[in-house]
């Protein structure tokens, strides 16, 4: 049986979780199978959680995902992950709605930030030696180990 290395601190950005929802199989849905197992340790806040729960709520997606479905995630987010409360002033990002994103890896002291945001996220390449990585970076530098 395989395994994630236990121990990583990782910031799902809003859209890898939106993925994640849309298609379980890819790398975003790979990456939320493991927080819920509790292979990797979610590092998420209260901002992120409202912003979760304003994009989900978007008309556009529900073709896609269910609100059942919706819920769930946000559910489960807030019991498995570590809920970061203070968060940081960050401005290192030219749009605005990531700062929060990025205070809350920073302030959870996260090993990894993992986006799909290409124009300004994945752009910075680091914050506070944080990598920030797409999901199939990701998973390629968490690796996996055989019992």
């Amino acid at each position: 049986m395989r395994r994630w290395r236990k121990s990583v601190r990782v910031v799902l950005d809003t859209n890898v979780l939106i993925s994640a929802l849309i298609s379980s199989s890819g790398p975003p849905g790979q990456l939320l199978s493991a927080v819920k197992r509790g292979d990797l340790t979610l590092v998420t806040s209260e901002y992120q959680l409202e912003e979760l729960r304003n994009v989900l709520g978007r008309e556009r997606l529900r073709s896609y995902i269910r609100p059942e479905e919706a819920q769930d995630l946000i559910d489960n987010l807030e019991t498995i992950g570590s809920l970061i409360s203070d968060l940081p002033e960050c401005g290192l990002s030219p749009d605005p709605a990531d700062n929060p994103i990025l205070a809350t890896a920073i302030a959870g002291k996260a090993d990894l930030i993992v986006s799909g945001d290409k124009a300004d996220m994945l752009a910075l390449g680091y914050v506070d030696d944080i990598q920030i990585v797409p999901p199939a970076s990701a998973m390629a530098k968490l690796g996996r180990v055989s019992d």
